[in-house]
């Protein structure tokens, strides 16, 4: 493991620590190399049993190779499901194979935009986060079929008019534990827009399934749940409930955010780590040549980031969000999304057909798996 001088700059938000036990994960010597990163920062307090960080073990394998822009991961079951931003496929993985299981009617692409986020509800339906011709939507589509044979029935749209350009789309979308869905949205170039709590853009919002404002949402009959956001495009829920957020800076700063119910993070008044107490802070933040972070998911105790500029998979603990140790730096390319699969292990997805980058390389884009381990 080698210690380099960093170019990141951390800070630590106190109480960020969980109480998440790693399961299924068996512990083993072996390991990939690291780089590791740590900075002095002031000491959290931990009012809790700190989560188990874990981490990838060995080598990833391919899962299946071949997809084209690739941009979302999320599972029926067992099934995984992709989505391609710029061929609007939704694609079944079966095997080291994959199948399409349908074309997301009406969607616009360009630049950024495309088909972007999706996730799936507990009665099968898939929830799609697009670009299409009057802006950013979500709709939902029913799932039919069996494991190989998928099929989508008739979308319906659960919510429209989200801003939407060639950039700045944000696009994730995920269900908390608390049963809402929660879309991660871009400022779409309208950089005052993150700062309108009337604005759609700039924001992670809260709503039910069908759409609707929850009536405990931080603001009346909206669905704004923290704003002063440029485009972020990751969210993940520790076990203790803790929602992590990570967000693509400008020219200057990267960020990991803890959000806030009601939350501002300063877009565009300040980028990164400003000492202005009228916003929140984030807990870490990077040069975007290091960064350029897109999914993210939690395993354990550990945040994983994918990072497309940066060309790294990313692991920050929960319980100590002042270090980070960084796997496959440049092996595999621009990275987009990560995820912790039914069986426990980490699948990521690269992108390095987008459009950016140095290109495709032979297999790309792909969706990789590697199991985890507990750290010493």
């Amino acid at each position: 493991m080698t210690h380099i001088p960093s170019r990141l700059t951390f800070a630590i938000l106190a109480g960020a620590a969980t109480a998440a036990m790693l399961s299924g994960c068996a512990a083993t010597s072996a390991s990939p190399s690291p780089t590791r990163t740590t900075q002095p920062v002031p000491s959290a307090s931990v009012t809790s049993a700190p989560a188990v960080a874990v981490a990838p073990q060995g080598d990833p394998v391919e899962v299946t190779t071949g997809l084209v822009t690739p941009w979302s991961i999320a599972f029926d079951g067992a099934t995984a499901l992709i989505s391609e931003r710029n061929t609007a496929n939704i694609l079944e993985v079966a095997g080291d194979t994959t199948r399409v299981v349908g074309t997301i009617p009406g969607v616009v692409q360009q630049g950024e935009s495309g088909l972007l986020g999706i996730a799936v509800d507990d009665q099968r339906r898939l929830y799609v986060y697009s670009t299409g011709g009057d802006g950013n939507r979500i709709q939902r589509f029913p799932l039919t079929g069996v494991a190989g044979a998928l099929a989508l029935g008739d979308g319906e749209t659960i919510l429209d008019g989200i801003p939407a350009a060639s950039y700045h789309d944000g696009g994730r979308i995920a269900f908390g534990p608390d049963g809402m869905l929660y879309a991660t949205t871009g400022d779409a170039g309208q950089r005052n827009a993150a700062q309108d709590r009337q604005s759609l853009g700039g924001k992670i919002l809260r709503m039910t399934p069908d759409g609707g404002v929850p009536a405990d949402n931080p603001f009346p009959d909206s669905l704004t749940y923290s704003y002063g956001h440029r485009n972020p495009q990751g969210i993940a829920w520790a076990e203790d409930g803790t929602l992590f957020a990570a967000e693509f800076g400008q020219d200057t700063w990267d960020e990991l955010n803890i959000i806030t119910p009601g939350g501002n993070y300063g877009w565009p008044t300040v980028e990164g780590i400003a000492g202005n107490g009228d916003f929140i802070e984030p807990v870490q933040q990077w040069n975007p040549d290091d960064a350029s972070p897109s999914g993210i998911a939690i395993a354990g105790g550990s945040v994983f980031i994918a990072n497309l500029r940066g060309q790294t998979l990313r692991a920050v603990p929960v319980a100590d969000p002042s270090t980070s140790t960084d796997y496959y730096s440049g092996t595999y390319g621009r990275i987009r999304h990560v995820t912790q699969a039914a069986d426990g292990q980490l699948w990521f997805l690269t992108s390095n057909t987008d459009g950016y980058g140095s290109g495709p390389r032979d297999g790309d884009d792909r969706l990789l798996s590697v199991p985890l381990t507990t750290q010493p």
